[in-house]
């Protein structure tokens, strides 16, 4: 089983690899509530996650789908934690479940 699919984490997970600050354009989708996908971007980066805005507020362990704009990388990711930030936003920590295509971090691509 993947991690961070079926059993909700009830832990303080440690992040094993540092985020990188970058702005990278993605689209999220799969809010319960809001059908349609949003047009985001990341704040921070990493092969394992990242930190994006959102317009929505979302729940820690829900599932969306994340995808880089332009470029080949999509995933299914879990929300980790969901803040609200200045203005009517949210910041959403997310973990990447089940990538797929090339994420570029520090001017490389990885996963």
């Amino acid at each position: 089983m993947p991690l961070g699919m079926g059993v909700p984490k009830t832990f303080a997970a440690t992040r094993c690899e540092a985020r990188i600050p970058m702005e990278v354009g993605v689209q999220i989708s799969g809010h319960p509530a809001f059908p349609d996908a949003e047009t985001t971007f990341t704040e921070d980066v990493s092969t394992k996650g990242a930190r994006v805005r959102s317009v929505h507020r979302w729940k820690a362990n829900d599932h969306l789908t994340i995808a880089t704009l332009p470029g080949s990388f999509r995933s299914v990711a879990r929300v980790a934690y969901c803040l609200p930030v200045a203005g009517a936003e949210f910041a959403l920590g997310l973990e990447f479940v089940d990538a797929t295509g090339s994420w570029v971090v520090g001017g490389r691509i990885s996963r």
